[in-house]
């Protein structure tokens, strides 16, 4: 028997996304986006300086390193994170997706704006990673992956899909809590 590895890569994060993700994010209001659980959350907000990160009138709070512990991170922090830098980077580096970066990335101002970011984002990632061949899987990921260089190609398409998985459950958590508060 022979495994369709691509297949079975794409349609770990692919079926989470249908069936689960994708569903439960419609609807997300501006509230929820924003809201804020606990003081001081990192989110995204308005420009306030030229130096922000970010290019447009919305900016992403974050420092490095991460201060310890973390802070606690809204919806809009959550995806302005996936966007750029969970699937964004990726699919530049490894699928001809357009250059991105957290200093050059357009953060939404609003929450449709940020679901069609994401939408975008995902469809070049799981365009790129079906096009992959068993071949193209097993090779070494490159030099955009920095100390990963090595790892190979299903190794990365895996860190992405527990990426995806993490993030976007920490994103529906927020969004059962502001239903529930």
């Amino acid at each position: 028997m022979t495994n369709d590895w691509t297949n079975e890569l794409t349609e770990q994060l692919d079926w989470h996304w249908q069936h689960h993700v994708r569903p439960k994010l419609e609807g997300l209001t501006d509230d929820e986006y924003f809201w804020q659980p606990v003081a001081d959350c990192w989110t995204v907000r308005p420009r306030t300086s030229e130096n922000d990160p970010g290019t447009g009138d919305f900016t992403i709070d974050f420092s490095f390193p991460e201060p310890t512990p973390p802070p606690v991170t809204t919806i809009a922090w959550r995806l302005g994170h996936i966007i750029p830098g969970v699937l964004g980077m990726r699919s530049a580096s490894h699928f001809g997706g357009p250059p991105v970066s957290y200093q050059d990335f357009p953060y939404a101002g609003t929450a449709d704006e940020a679901l069609k970011q994401l939408d975008d984002a995902y469809a070049t990632w799981i365009a790129g990673v079906r096009s992959l061949d068993a071949e193209a899987l097993a090779r070494p990921c490159g030099p955009a992956e920095g100390p990963y260089a090595e790892l190979s190609m299903a190794a990365l398409v895996l860190h992405i899909n527990r990426e995806m998985i993490h993030h976007c459950a920490e994103i529906l958590l927020l969004r059962d809590l502001y239903r529930n508060q």
